[in-house]
């Protein structure tokens, strides 16, 4: 679906608007200028309240640098204050410097303060889903934020011991069982109980999150070739395929495991409804080649709904105007539709009708 289409069919009524919090990541990258490319067009404010947690004065930079002198941003102290079609701004601190392209603990600790502000607000229910622009993992670290990413950080504050990172278009969504592990650590990260929960999570948040009612799930392989029946490695004979007959004797459509090259080479990858990758590059580098500016990275398994763009904070681009929207927007229209696919299943799981045993007379 088109990006005007996907504007049209949000609802204009205020009842209806779905509040999106919006962090405003590290503003030394490209995250404020996606934010501001995004809600540009008037039609996104129909059926959408949104609100950055982050600075008024970054935004206003950032404004100013764009050309986008007509762009109204409206200063708030909380998400209560919401009112009227326009950026709304919680404004959680101001910046000593603005230095497009170069990291910097300033910025680190602003774009905490904005994840932290957020999230608590999200707990509360002022806002609905949360949008998490772009961070730097190394200069958000902090004793307060020692974690490898977002992902990591609401898994704790939603006091979820397990998540999964999902990545997702309009036709692909790519788990991985080892998000943020180092590639060396990976073989010995595997278990079969680490598998079979991820590949459960990915099954139950198909269900959910998006629908499918019976997902057809492709499990990959660890090794080149999938192992080729244990010359190039054991770990598929020894743990990814018992896994895999496991889930499919408790009824699950998972198949596999499959030698990652030729699945994403071929267009086999079109046949299934999710896909589970065995660590980070292995998902993300042929997600990001098939689908990259349309992609979006959501994080499944919490009890709340949260997207972000599939890029990083593009150092390189910051502050030239040059950074692509697309998946800033993307992830903002996936997050509603996730939250409205998820209170709908709630409303019509809520009170199934009870079968009633028939009876021969």
């Amino acid at each position: 679906m088109g990006v005007a289409m996907q504007i049209k069919l949000m609802s204009t009524n205020r009842e209806d608007s779905v509040r999106v919090g919006i962090t405003m990541g590290d503003y030394n990258g490209i995250g404020p200028e996606v934010i501001l490319k995004t809600f540009k067009d008037d039609r996104m404010f129909n059926g959408i309240e949104p609100v950055v947690y982050g600075s008024v004065k970054v935004l206003k930079h950032y404004r100013d640098l764009l050309g986008l002198k007509e762009f109204s941003i409206k200063n708030i102290e909380n998400v209560e204050e919401y009112s009227g079609k326009q950026l709304h701004v919680v404004n959680i601190g101001e910046p000593t410097e603005i230095t497009p392209g170069k990291p910097s603990k300033d910025a680190g600790k602003l774009a905490f303060e904005s994840l932290r502000k957020a999230t608590e607000d999200l707990a509360s229910t002022k806002i609905d889903v949360l949008i998490t622009a772009p961070i730097d993992k190394d200069s958000i670290q902090s004793d307060e934020f020692k974690f490898p990413g977002h992902t990591e950080y609401l898994a704790q504050m939603s006091n979820v011991e397990d998540c999964l990172m999902l990545l997702m278009s309009d036709y692909l969504r790519v788990g991985v069982v080892t998000g943020h592990v180092p590639l060396k650590d990976v073989a010995s990260s595997l278990t079969r109980e680490g598998i079979k929960k991820k590949a459960q999570l990915l099954i139950e948040s198909l269900q959910k999150d998006f629908g499918f009612e019976r997902p057809k799930i492709a499990v990959l392989g660890l090794n080149p070739h999938a192992g080729d029946n244990g010359l190039l490695g054991a770990e598929e004979k020894e743990i990814i395929n018992p896994v895999i007959r496991e889930l499919k004797e408790e009824g699950h459509l998972v198949f596999g495991s499959y030698a990652a090259d030729g699945f994403f080479g071929s267009s086999i990858y079109k046949t299934f409804d999710g896909i589970l990758a065995m660590y980070h590059d292995q998902g993300l580098i042929p997600f990001k080649a098939l689908a990259f500016n349309e992609g979006v990275n959501y994080t499944a398994g919490l009890p709340i709904v949260r997207t972000s763009p599939d890029h990083g904070t593009a150092y390189g681009i910051a502050g030239k105007g040059e950074a692509d929207e697309n998946s800033m927007r993307t992830a903002v229209f996936k997050a509603i539709d996730i939250f409205r696919k998820r209170s709908f299943v709630r409303e019509i799981t809520a009170n199934p009708l009870k079968k009633q045993r028939s009876e021969r007379f």
